[in-house]
């Protein structure tokens, strides 16, 4: 399946609250559940039932975490977690230097990451703009399946390289459709768009759920 010959590789520098967070992400969502009832019995302040908003205060997660000095360490999220947590997508810390080149990430018979997403892209019925926008900033992602460049950069070079004039909002139309796409979290602009992007293709209902969401668009921090 395509979910599993994808190897997709997300480079990113943690910190420990940020794979602490990660980690509960990818429970299942009766584990979830189970550790945030936990939680509720531990503090008090958090209440089953009643607006998100109103009861949580999402730094309580993490209230027990040790501290630890080395901030801005790197960590191997893939050591820190059991391989049954792993999901079908897999992500990396970025232990290389600046200066390496990452190569494109490799499936079976030889097929690129690249390739994968212009197969997806050539099953949808597209006007020509939207389906060159899009082959455009497939071709724009970098090998972790990041989209790293401005929109506004993107609308510029559209113009000069593809005699293309469209907008911003155009181009963001496109993208959200190359973010529909597998592996789950393609096309984010940075971690904390790559998770939302994940936990949205659940689409679940559960407070678990909710919970995850609410810490990543209102708590966290890159």
């Amino acid at each position: 399946m395509l979910k599993q010959q994808l190897s997709q590789k997300l480079l990113q520098k943690l910190s420990p609250q940020q794979i602490q967070l990660m980690k509960l992400l990818q429970l299942p969502t009766v584990a979830l559940e189970q550790r945030i009832k936990e939680e509720m019995e531990a503090n008090p302040v958090l209440e089953e039932g009643k607006d998100i908003d109103e009861s949580i205060d999402a730094q309580d997660e993490f209230e027990n975490e040790k501290e630890v000095s080395e901030a801005e360490k790197e960590f191997d999220y893939e050591d820190y977690i059991d391989d049954d947590d792993t999901p079908d997508y897999k992500l990396y810390v970025n232990n290389k230097g600046k200066d390496e080149e990452e190569k494109s990430i490799p499936l079976s018979g030889g097929v690129t990451f690249h390739q994968k997403l212009e197969e997806q892209l050539s099953l949808l019925d597209l006007d020509d703009e939207t389906f060159t926008i899009a082959h455009y900033l497939i071709g724009s992602l970098d090998d972790a399946g990041y989209l790293r460049r401005d929109i506004n950069s993107i609308v510029d070079d559209l113009a000069f390289t593809q005699n293309i004039i469209t907008t911003p909002e155009k181009v963001e139309e496109a993208l959200k459709i190359i973010q529909s796409f597998d592996p789950p979290g393609v096309g984010a602009r940075d971690l904390r768009e790559c998770l939302l992007l994940q936990l949205k293709r659940k689409k679940s209902d559960s407070p678990a759920h909710k919970l995850a969401l609410k810490i990543l668009e209102d708590y966290f921090e890159e």
